[in-house]
């Protein structure tokens, strides 16, 4: 049974199997060893301010069509992840399961085509999804809304919820492995096995930006040419040539200054709850908050084992994926507490999801 303690860092529930106690096992057996679910998903594409687009993952519950939502779930997912990240998969699925509709917000550069602007993405970026959300609330006025944030996304919500601090939108959310304070992280990266994370990941982004120098000219921007590109081997060096330049920081520490989370969760004035494991590969103990750090609305929950957005556990014939219980739960736990008037919903608006359907959206 769950029970969120607000305004305070406790003890997670969670406790890793004896089997399962390696951080890197944790991180990395729920990718490649469980079966991700498949669910119906289609897409939905936006336009954006300044003339690119957003693609949004939309998944209703089975039951659509004989008993209306009970509210929708807006998922950020990380660092190059998409519809298709295997927690991705797993949380859409047992959040349909639970009669809720779920719409992915793909950051830039993250589903089945190139964007048309230099713009991507990065843990600070919160115009899109502020726009995915009042798009969201728009679509569905009456209906309870919920933000889910893993990783990168998880950081970027909860700058969100800082700038946003009385927002009426987002009825609670959720933070999953964050990397609270960027610059630790990036270095943490650079050491032991952590380095084939930081490999792996940033061989996805600077393939998806040698696509985009392929169509647009980003000398102004960055002022790399392709070999140069392949030449970054850090997060951090990613950061300080492209990521700082292309959104108007003045370097990667500016950067990492003005988008680390951990010192903006005492502005949150919505329910949320943050999900950490201290033995996270992608971070060092130094992200992890003291109840200075939190408002009297954030309900930080630490445990021992889990890796990132890992938390296995069960047996190695029948692993189970703690997160979505715990997530589940909470999502009841704040539904449950809602204001009445803010339950009132219709069988009519549950079903009016227009969307246009291109496919899966790639991995």
């Amino acid at each position: 049974m769950f029970s969120s303690k607000f305004g305070k860092v406790m003890p997670s529930t969670f406790k890793a199997p004896n089997w399962a106690r390696n951080a890197h096992m944790q991180t990395i057996w729920p990718r490649y060893f469980i079966k991700k679910p498949e669910v119906n998903i289609a897409n939905e594409r936006i336009s954006t301010p300044d003339g690119d687009f957003l693609d949004i993952a939309w998944c209703l519950p089975d039951n659509a069509n004989t008993q209306d939502g009970k509210g929708v779930v807006v998922v950020f997912h990380g660092l190059e992840g998409s519809a298709n990240s295997h927690y991705a998969r797993h949380l859409i699925n047992r959040l349909k399961d639970d009669g809720f509709i779920v719409a992915l917000m793909h950051f830039r550069g993250c589903s089945h085509d190139v964007n048309l602007t230099p713009r991507a993405y990065h843990s600070g970026e919160t115009v899109d999804p502020m726009q995915t959300l009042e798009h969201v609330k728009k679509r569905y006025p009456n209906l309870p809304i919920f933000a889910i944030g893993y990783s990168l996304g998880g950081n970027m919500l909860l700058k969100l919820l800082n700038e946003t601090a009385g927002q009426k939108i987002i009825c609670a959310a959720v933070a999953v492995s964050a990397p609270l304070l960027l610059d630790e992280c990036a270095l943490r990266m650079q050491r032991g096995f952590s380095q084939l994370y930081q490999h792996y990941l940033l061989k996805s982004m600077k393939g998806s930006l040698l696509e985009k120098m392929q169509r647009l000219d980003m000398t102004k921007l960055i002022g790399l040419n392709q070999d140069q590109v392949k030449g970054l081997s850090t997060f951090r060096d990613f950061d300080q040539e492209v990521t700082a330049p292309i959104h108007g920081f003045e370097d990667a520490d500016d950067y990492y200054l003005k988008c680390s989370a951990l010192r903006l969760m005492t502005n949150i004035s919505t329910n949320t709850l943050v999900l950490h494991a201290k033995d996270d590969p992608f971070m060092t103990e130094a992200v992890v908050p003291s109840d200075k750090h939190l408002s009297s609305s954030v309900a930080y929950e630490l445990s021992e084992t889990g890796g990132h957005v890992g938390f296995l556990h069960g047996s190695p014939w029948a692993p189970k994926l703690w997160l979505q219980e715990r997530i589940s739960a909470f999502l009841q736990e704040q539904y449950q507490g809602l204001d009445p008037l803010k339950k009132k919903h219709s069988l009519e608006e549950a079903n009016e999801l227009e969307i246009n359907t291109q496919g899966e959206v790639k991995a």
